[in-house]
């Protein structure tokens, strides 16, 4: 059997001779190098940081791009032949606007749609025009790039 040392361990902090611990010439020199560029590198984190959240930020703020207007311009609105009602001519067949679900009275502004000629009171079917490009009963398209 291996004989076994049994003397105790004593352990003191006055027993460590830490007068040979120095920093000397090319040592302290590296040291200074990698504390300098870890704080660059910190330096440089962090300015990319808030540059990412400011962009974020800005995006984010910036209203969202309108849509393509859906109606017809005012140019194309007015070109419309606007009639007066007459009871007795027989080329208007409704008798009532159907926006406003008034009765076509004798010498009421009618507007003509020309494709599918649908008549309505012209204040009605303009303010319908300007946020739509079809006809309010039909559906048909008004616009002079659509197809036929």
């Amino acid at each position: 059997m291996a004989s076994q040392d049994n003397r105790p361990f004593h352990w003191h902090y006055s027993e460590f001779d830490d007068s040979n611990f120095q920093i000397r010439g090319r040592t302290s020199f590296y040291a200074v190098v990698l504390f300098s560029v870890l704080l660059l590198l910190i330096t440089l984190l962090i300015l990319y940081t808030r540059w990412v959240c400011r962009s974020t930020a800005s995006d984010a703020d910036a209203p969202p791009p309108s849509p393509p207007p859906q109606g017809l311009d005012t140019s194309t609105i007015n070109s419309f032949p606007i009639i007066l009602h007459d009871s007795n001519t027989t080329n208007v067949g409704e008798s009532e606007c159907c926006i406003c679900l008034g009765v076509f009275e004798d010498g009421d502004k009618v507007k003509v749609l020309p494709m599918c000629r649908h008549c309505y009171h012209s204040e009605c079917v303009d303010k319908w025009l300007a946020s739509r490009s079809s006809c309010p009963l039909c559906r048909s398209s008004l616009r002079d790039d659509s197809p036929v």
